[in-house]
């Protein structure tokens, strides 16, 4: 039975002394005060009934053939049970020195003999309740600790977990002269997951995804969750460490590999664990992986280089299609580079009018009248010279832009509408197309009939262009 529930009822207490007749007082003076007492004549057997018995409180004597108490207190704070449990030192011996030794064995309180008996019952049960207190303390540390360690839904290490563990993995490969690999796992298109069938099964799908992790890596690989954060020690035996760093995002590292093709294996073992049907009630989705890997310390020296490098590889596997895992090279960072430049000129194109527009033309071949105009957006940048669409609006989509871009497109359509009017030529539709970003915005019908209105142009002229991948991310609420 827990202690907790026991002493709601009647406290146990353990008490131990080799005199017969000192069991016998303080057995008679604790049950006075409604306490369960169990008696030990030597240390050794004291160790053998707190294990069995599980006492809320330990009564030791100093002095005592064999085992001495003060050795009994040390052993019972070396177990975990006995790490917080109140402990009563009793010995003939006041002086300060020895009461110095008892406190240094882990007591939590030292009583001189003669014990004053009419007293002792109450000195226990404020011991007790002292021990109830710092008992709920330790246990509110004991949750805060796990909370800034782990995380709350899957149990996983946290990112701060990982971070530290990363950096003493590295410390220990610099010092052996060993080798190690991070893999950086996000799940493709876990948005419309948690969309199509709520956040409370995306929870519950997270944490299948963190249970089949750990079931899959501990088949050869041992897995040590990290415990001790203070200590400077090197990690247990392991080689592989799993940590969610939030979201759907999780990381493994494998310390002490021999070669990329052991990393290899790891990585299709993931792939293939977690492409495996998640059956959550009446659903059964399948969330394929992107990852990407970086080696240590050809891909990075430190945690920060090899984790933003891994990162790198994971956005390259989910730009090969998804699904898939890739190896950090230096190509990667170079493109990498090369985009994060292209989103901040983009970003400068829009206010520096570096984009315009050019109409191709849909003529009806009976009559060779233009009935329509395709709006095509082209970016005339001053240093590259005509850079194409197919270069900088995936990038627009990727972070956002082409929300603004769309704005951009529409206020043009509208004014070089109005333009041809004033000239006097004969109406004909404007197509624009609609990125799945833009389709995919809740006020998009608003958002188009508040342009119509503030631009005046008909809405007989406007024809919005879908591809088909657009539609079809989530077909019925589409329709």
């Amino acid at each position: 039975m827990p202690s907790e529930v026991r002493r709601q009822n009647r406290p146990k207490i353990l008490v131990c002394d080799d005199d017969f007749n000192v069991r016998l007082l303080t057995r008679q003076c604790l049950e006075t005060e409604d306490m369960v007492v169990v008696e030990a004549a030597d240390g050794t057997e004291a160790i053998d009934v707190f294990i069995r018995e599980r006492p809320d409180l330990v009564f030791l004597d100093v002095e005592m053939p064999g085992m001495t108490g003060l050795e009994v207190c040390q052993r019972l704070r070396q177990m975990p049970q006995g790490e917080s449990i109140p402990i009563m030192i009793v010995t003939g011996s006041d002086d300060r020195q020895s009461i110095d030794q008892g406190f240094e064995a882990g007591a939590t309180q030292y009583k001189t003999k003669p014990v004053n008996w009419s007293l002792l019952g109450r000195d226990v049960l404020y011991m007790l309740r002292a021990s109830d207190a710092f008992n709920a303390l330790k246990r509110q540390e004991d949750r805060l600790r796990y909370l800034a360690y782990y995380d709350p839904l899957t149990s996983l290490p946290n990112r701060r977990s990982f971070n530290e563990q990363l950096n003493r993995i590295l410390k220990r490969c610099r010092r052996h002269k060993s080798n190690a690999a991070l893999l950086f796992i996000d799940l493709d298109h876990f948005k419309r997951i948690n969309d199509s069938i709520g956040h409370g099964r995306g929870d519950r799908l997270l944490v299948e995804i963190a249970k089949r992790l750990t079931v899959e890596l501990r088949e050869d690989d041992a897995i040590n969750y990290y415990t001790d954060h203070s200590a400077e020690d090197e990690p247990a035996d392991s080689s592989t460490e799993i940590a969610r760093l939030g979201g759907d995002e999780f990381t493994v590292v494998l310390s002490d590999i021999t070669d990329a093709m052991q990393v290899e294996r790891v990585a299709k073992r993931i792939l293939d664990t977690l492409s495996e049907p998640i059956p959550l009630q009446s659903h059964n989705p399948v969330v394929t992986p992107s990852v990407g890997i970086a080696l240590f310390p050809q891909d990075g020296e430190d945690p920060d280089t090899l984790v933003r490098n891994a990162d790198t590889a994971m956005y390259a596997a989910k730009a090969s299609g998804r699904a898939c895992y890739r190896f950090y090279d230096e190509d990667m960072n170079a493109r990498a580079v090369e985009q994060l430049k292209m989103e901040e000129e983009l970003r400068d194109a829009m206010r520096n009018d570096e984009l315009e527009l050019r109409y191709q033309p849909q003529v009806d071949t009976r009559t060779g009248e233009v009935v329509s105009m395709e709006a095509l957006v082209r970016w005339k940048h001053p240093q590259r010279g005509m850079v194409s669409p197919l270069e900088f609006i995936p990038v627009a989509e990727r972070t956002g832009q082409i929300i603004e871009l769309g704005e951009w497109v529409m206020g043009e359509v509208a004014r070089h509408c109005q333009y041809w009017d004033a000239m006097g030529l004969k109406p004909f539709r404007v197509c624009v197309n609609i990125s799945p970003l833009q389709f995919n915005q809740s006020n998009l019908p608003q958002w188009i009939a508040g342009f119509l209105e503030r631009s005046g142009l008909d809405a007989s002229r406007l024809e919005l262009e879908l591809t088909e991948s657009a539609i079809m991310t989530d077909a019925q609420t589409n329709i």
